[in-house]
């Protein structure tokens, strides 16, 4: 099979779509034929050497397919060879084929897509552990996404909306604020035309921040938590880690967690799989629309991985096998 390998860490055009050996399934693993692969933030990170998780090389880069199952390997029960499925894989995901536990791998609904499922269960999987698992944001709260449009900050809003929160969002631009009212938020706050500081003191303050940017605009938002707020540190994609002073959690009683969707889900398998259903069901009920904004042929993965690192897209960016 092909696969996009990293053989030295550097920018996304250092993968090389070379021929590597088929998977085989060992116990308790599926082997998935890959029609469609998600491309996420952190496999750039990874990429770069910049990422918690450092894998020898050479590696192939990838956390979420969707395609059909090829193999089933002994013990794995309650799946089928042929069964469309989405599949969080942590890496190995830009390739024809890839090996994944049978707990990491989920059927999807007849009218699910494959660019739909490919970005998935990242996304979505980060944003409900976050909302719910470690915030437990509850209905009527008022839920303040950073970086709104972008691949885990549009499924904030989506499950913020869902949960029956009051979803602010804000984005850089006013296309992208448009995308996130089309998603469920009611407030909009473009902080690329104001000082977002000085907007939300003007505002209600919030009870939840989900924040996958960091930088300065952590700073302001941590100021905008009120009494028993959660703050959310979900990533940093204005490759800025913010320095949170301790004093503004405990004037307002507030808490920091943070969310490390794929590592917890690993841990606790039979948790991420009933999250996982929820988000079906909404995805079924047309609660959650996961927004595509670009699908690349498979063979450009170099160029999808920029478009993502560079923060230019909005929603999710997918590698499609014909």
């Amino acid at each position: 099979m092909k696969a996009h390998q990293c053989h030295t860490l550097g920018e996304p055009d250092v993968l090389r779509f070379t021929d590597v050996p088929d998977p085989v399934a060992a116990p308790g693993t599926v082997i998935v034929d890959v029609r469609a692969c998600g491309i996420n933030f952190p496999d750039g990170l990874m990429v770069a050497g910049n990422y918690q998780t450092k894998p020898p090389l050479p590696f192939t880069p990838g956390s979420e397919v969707a395609g059909v199952i090829r193999t089933v390997g002994d013990g794995v029960e309650g799946l089928n060879v042929g069964t469309r499925v989405l599949a969080f894989c942590g890496i190995g995901g830009y390739a024809e084929q890839v090996s994944v536990p049978a707990s990491q791998v989920f059927a999807i609904p007849e009218a699910m897509s494959y660019p739909d499922a490919a970005g998935f269960s990242v996304t979505y999987g980060t944003s409900y552990h976050g909302l719910v698992d470690r915030a437990g944001l509850a209905a009527g709260e008022r839920l303040l996404v950073l970086g709104a449009a972008g691949g885990v900050g549009l499924t904030a809003v989506e499950i913020g909306r869902a949960l029956g929160a009051e979803v602010i969002a804000a984005a850089s631009t006013a296309e992208k604020l448009a995308l996130c009212e089309e998603h469920g938020a009611s407030t909009l706050i473009n902080y690329a035309e104001c000082d977002l500081a000085s907007e939300l003191k003007t505002r209600e303050r919030v009870d939840v921040v989900y924040d996958p940017v960091g930088g300065d605009a952590a700073q302001a938002a941590i100021r905008a938590l009120q009494w028993g707020g959660r703050y959310l540190t979900v990533g940093y994609a204005s490759g800025d880690i913010p320095k949170v002073g301790m004093n503004r959690l405990l004037i307002s009683s507030a808490s920091l967690l943070g969310v490390l969707w794929g590592a917890w889900a690993k841990r606790n398998p039979a948790e991420n799989a009933s999250n996982m259903r929820q988000l079906l069901d909404w995805y079924e009920q047309g609660l959650l629309v996961p927004h595509v904004s670009r699908t690349l042929p498979f063979d450009d993965a170099s160029e999808a991985l920029n478009i993502v690192m560079n923060r230019q897209a909005a929603g999710k960016v997918i590698l499609v096998r014909d």
